[in-house]
């Protein structure tokens, strides 16, 4: 074979695989595979697929809390092909909480849109004899520190939360970080714990089944799902909102363009009655948003999560 031949060969290669990397877009979840954050990526990127008319690939970049996906991200080209599945405890709790991390939420990213929501459900053990909000405060004012909540680690937004109602109700309640939700539930139903501020999806089944007392929602609004059960803030806790919510980022300086259009297609996604049974069914709801929108939740959060944390003295681990 020829040296031009060669080379011909390697000049053709090189664009080929250049086109294949311009066609792929990244999907970056900073979480490991199978969670709910995680399956609520793998029903949009298909059909983010067919509206892009490009390959979008979930990419599970774990570790840090989240903080390597980010990174990720953040460092991106700005082409609109390396997209970040934000969280709020990404980008809005860890921030406020650790002090040196590698990305900005604020500086390194543009705001897409929202994409779902997942609200908080205060539960208790049954054998703690309340039935309701301003029960439960007069309760916990009577056992200053002797009731015990679980979290999924310190800095969580289950554990931010909880420090906030506390702050909020002026009530003394004790922290047992765990290595994730799922076991912190588990020793609440064990009767270890009386209580913890559970993703909605965790909850509804063990409320259902009688194993915990639903005692409020930490949202603006009722649940469709759970229609007679108050929020927090009807039950006398003005305010008191802890939603969990899921989100498109670009890297920082991505054109408007790419933005805007990325931003209607979410929107058509997220409109689509089979997408939004899908999320219902994972204990979120489809809420997409204005990139503007996105952007001033985020620095609420930011600004209300630093309260929390510099109010309650809490340290990273």
């Amino acid at each position: 074979m020829t040296t031009r031949r060669i080379f011909g060969l390697a000049l053709l290669l090189c664009v080929s695989l250049a086109s294949a990397q311009n066609n792929t877009v990244r999907l970056v979840v900073p979480f490991a595979t199978g969670g709910p954050t995680d399956i609520a990526a793998r029903v949009i990127a298909p059909l983010l697929s067919e509206a892009m008319g490009k390959t979008v690939i979930v990419d599970n970049r774990v570790g840090a809390t989240g903080a390597i996906g980010a990174e990720f991200v953040a460092r991106a080209p700005t082409d609109g092909n390396t997209i970040l599945f934000g969280t709020s405890s990404i980008m809005g709790a860890n921030p406020a909480l650790v002090q040196k991390l590698p990305y900005d939420p604020v500086r390194d990213f543009v705001a897409v849109s929202t994409i779902a929501t997942i609200e908080n459900i205060l539960v208790v053990h049954p054998s703690v004899p309340v039935n309701n909000v301003q029960e439960f405060i007069r309760f916990a004012k009577d056992n200053p520190g002797k009731l015990f909540y679980g979290s999924s680690g310190i800095g969580s937004t289950y554990h931010l939360g909880a420090e906030m109602f506390a702050n909020m109700t002026k009530t003394q309640l004790s922290h047992v970080p765990y290595k994730g939700q799922g076991p912190a539930a588990q020793d609440l139903l064990a009767g270890h714990l009386q209580l913890m501020f559970d993703a909605f999806n965790s909850a509804v089944p063990n409320i259902k089944a009688g194993r915990v007392k639903a005692l409020g929602i930490a949202s603006n609004k009722r649940h469709p799902e759970l229609p007679d059960l108050p929020t927090i803030g009807e039950q006398g806790v003005s305010g008191y909102v802890t939603t969990i919510w899921i989100a498109f980022f670009l890297p920082a300086k991505t054109p408007a363009a790419i933005v805007d259009k990325m931003n209607q297609d979410l929107r058509a996604i997220l409109q689509r009655p089979d997408v939004k049974e899908r999320f219902t069914k994972l204990g979120m709801q489809a809420s997409p948003s204005s990139s503007n929108d996105l952007d001033a939740l985020l620095k609420q959060e930011l600004a209300l999560w630093t309260k929390v944390v510099k109010e309650g003295n809490i340290k990273a681990e």
